[in-house]
């Protein structure tokens, strides 16, 4: 694995952890429903895209 992607593990890595925090928060405050689908969505292209990078080693 090279430097560049393991920058761009590390940066989705930091924003998985800030994704779940704000989905956290949105399901506490339900003010608009929209916003929680497209946090899951944001999260699982997210994670979707670690998956690749990790197979690729």
């Amino acid at each position: 694995m090279n430097k560049k992607t393991k920058k761009r593990i590390d940066l989705l890595n930091v924003r998985l952890q800030k994704l779940r925090q704000q989905l956290s928060g949105a399901k506490q405050q339900m003010d608009d429903p929209d916003e929680v689908t497209r946090i899951e969505s944001e999260i699982a292209a997210v994670e979707t895209e670690l998956a690749e990078l990790k197979a690729q080693k």
